[in-house]
């Protein structure tokens, strides 16, 4: 019997995170049933963990088969299909988080949720609530205890769950450049199975934008809509997979009452019509829209959970502000024993707390062969098709921004004109016997320039966008294509970038009637400043992926910028001084003068050794294997970079999918 969302399949599923031939179920006259993967994109599971690719494995009643949004059980010599509609229980049991050496800062955390409800977790700054959410959600697991999803353990089968799971973050997961079909498209792209046409994703698309009332505003960019109607759609973005679970952090942070109580009855809406909601919040005016609320005491433990309109009674207040009052005024008071041993505790939450912990019943020769780690996930596309997409929508926010590419364009010209200011007899070439000087510092402009502003296009690409990656990368996003598409996009631009300076600069100047490469050196010297400035580009990236805020990046921008003046090697001598020539190599603006120089002879021009003028600095030696070192170590060190930021990117993913 053949599984897949294909109409010619035996057992149709209609969903589209299920390939259209999916996998296939065998039976044999002695009873033994097989499952086989057909080569799918989201992978087919067995107890939460994937098969392999194409794969087959032996099925008995203990297992559970996840296909999509439906799992099948073996009963008898047939297969059952239950399907997630979103109608799932959900618990927290005993989750405790530990930092810093074991300071803890989530403490013993229980709580169950039926389905189709909505909950409302508050509390003061410092409570937990964020941690709480990123433990529920598996993005940082707790250190003791356990997540239920339809009493299945979310942190040992991640790798299916996930795909039933939505996160909305506090910061909108949101390119605001594009508009709002458009950025619901290209995350349609990324997040369906490669074989779903462009026309089932677009409808889909559609449906979302009809359900959350956003089709009168989906050819706006998202820049120009309300907060509360950004929130919207970074809920549809997460709508888009039909998810049964939806995570919300803060919506609505920074709204009106008006857009804070429109934001709640989406969420209390979301709830009826099938899903569990849960919403962390500092807002509550609306809190009697949900069905549970969960109150977190300083120190990350529970104070309350149950009914919102029973709250206020059970502390003893008469408004939140009293209560959070409370909660400062008396941190040490034990919250937590309060309402453990309240009978709202035994009422919502005794019969979870004393639950044993679950013991997990599939833990079978199948899933002790570890067949791929959480770092390892399947993912929806092939990593070629994930570039491509990537790529494309990189290039439609870059176009949108306007600002930013008259000012990547811009700025090579005037850096470019700069440098022509200089005065110079000969400009870069000087005759026989004679000396220029000048030659040097010209170089030195151009080259620092193309240093900034290869450095400046990348320095804050990862930092704005971590939040969008952190989101993407735990919904199957490949690190290594997200960075490539950043390197072509950024790289073409450097290119761009470096013809338009040296156009500008070389244009008015004398030049070497030839070079060593080609007959012409301005082309040849094109070349170097093309390396230079992406290999820039790729400095920049580290710096983005190091910093946490954005601010801290043109500080270490114009770091960056200055000691590549400094090392250049036209300022003063490097060569023949230990430790610091050494240290030299480590800046691309010093290999990028190196060749530069050894095109035009600089070290003839310019000679730096006042006592012996034929002691020139080896690295401009106007020969073409020297020439092909400079260069070769430039494109090097920015391929190095490249590796660097990719494990740097590592620190922003979720948890649970580092090694």
């Amino acid at each position: 019997m053949r599984i897949g969302r294909a109409l010619e399949n035996e057992l149709v599923v209609s969903d589209l995170q299920v390939s259209r031939h999916h996998a296939e179920f065998h039976s044999s006259p002695d009873g033994r049933c097989e499952i086989r993967d057909l080569g799918s994109h989201n992978g087919t599971y067995i107890n939460g963990q994937p098969m392999p690719k194409s794969g087959t494995a032996v099925i008995t009643p203990q297992d559970i088969v996840g296909i999509g949004h439906s799992t099948f059980r073996l009963v008898g010599d047939r297969l059952e299909e239950f399907v997630d509609t979103g109608e799932v229980s959900f618990s927290a049991r005993h989750l405790t988080v530990k930092v810093d050496g074991g300071k803890v800062i989530l403490n013993n955390v229980t709580f169950g949720v039926p389905e189709k409800s909505l909950i409302g977790v508050i509390g003061p700054s410092g409570s937990g609530k964020s941690t709480l959410l990123r433990a529920l959600t598996g993005y940082r697991p707790a250190d003791v205890g356990e997540v239920l999803y339809d009493n299945r353990n979310l942190y040992k089968q991640f790798a299916e769950l996930r795909q039933r799971i939505g996160l909305v973050p506090q910061d909108d997961i949101l390119h605001k450049e594009l508009k709002v079909r458009t950025a619901l498209r290209y995350a349609a792209k990324l997040r369906f199975p490669g074989d779903v046409a462009e026309a089932e994703r677009n409808a889909r698309v559609e449906e979302v934008l009809a359900e959350l009332k956003l089709d009168i505003h989906a050819t706006k960019r998202v820049t120009s809509l309300s907060g509360g109607q950004r929130k919207r759609v970074s809920v549809a973005l997460e709508l888009l997979t039909k998810p049964s679970l939806i995570f919300l952090d803060e919506p609505t942070s920074g709204l009106d009452p008006g857009m804070d109580r429109d934001v709640m009855q989406l969420l209390r809406g979301m709830a009826d019509d099938g899903r569990t909601v849960l919403v962390v919040t500092h807002s509550v005016a609306e809190l009697r829209l949900c069905d549970k609320l969960l109150v977190m005491a300083p120190g990350g433990g529970v104070a309350y959970f149950g009914p919102p309109e029973e709250a206020l009674n059970f502390f003893g207040y008469d408004s939140w502000a009293d209560v959070f009052s409370a909660f400062e005024n008396y941190r040490d008071y034990d919250w937590m024993g309060r309402w453990q041993g309240s009978q709202h505790y035994q009422m919502y939450a005794a019969d979870i707390d004393a639950a044993q912990p679950q013991q997990d019943p599939y833990a079978l020769q199948y899933q002790q062969q570890a067949l791929q780690p959480p770092s390892k996930l399947r993912k929806h596309q092939s990593w070629g098709s994930q570039l491509w997409t990537l790529v494309s929508r990189y290039v439609s926010v870059i176009s949108a921004d306007r600002s930013f590419l008259v000012l990547s364009f811009v700025t090579p010209l005037i850096l470019g004109l700069v440098s022509t200011l200089m005065p110079s007899d000969y400009g870069l070439t000087a005759p026989p016997l004679k000396t220029n000087r000048d030659a040097g510092p010209i170089l030195l402009i151009l080259a620092i320039g193309a240093c900034f502003s290869g450095a400046a296009n990348s320095v804050r690409e990862l930092i704005k966008e971590r939040v969008i990656y952190e989101r993407e990368r735990a919904t199957g996003l490949s690190r290594s294509a997200y960075l490539m598409s950043k390197v072509i996009v950024l790289a073409v631009v450097a290119a761009i970038q470096g013809v338009l300076m040296c156009v500008v600069g070389f244009y008015p100047r004398d030049l070497p009637d030839e070079g060593l490469l080609m007959n012409n050196p301005a082309v040849e010297m094109a070349l170097v400043m093309i390396a230079l400035g992406g290999t820039s580009m790729m400095f920049g990236l580290i710096i983005s992926s190091l910093v946490k805020t954005s601010e801290k990046t043109m500080i270490l921008l114009v770091l960056f910028a200055v000691v590549q003046v400094v090392f250049t090697g036209v300022l003063f001598k490097l060569y023949d001084s230990p430790g610091v020539e050494q240290f030299a190599w480590l800046m691309p603006s010093r290999w990028a003068i190196a060749g530069l120089g050894a095109t035009v002879e600089l070290g003839r021009m310019m000679p730096q050794d006042k006592d012996d003028p034929t002691n020139t600095d080896p690295l401009w030696d106007h020969t073409l294997s020297q020439w092909t070192i400079d260069v070769g170590v430039l494109v090097l060190m920015g391929i190095l970079c490249g590796f660097v930021v990719i494990r740097l990117l590592r620190r922003h993913e979720p948890e649970i999918m580092r090694k």
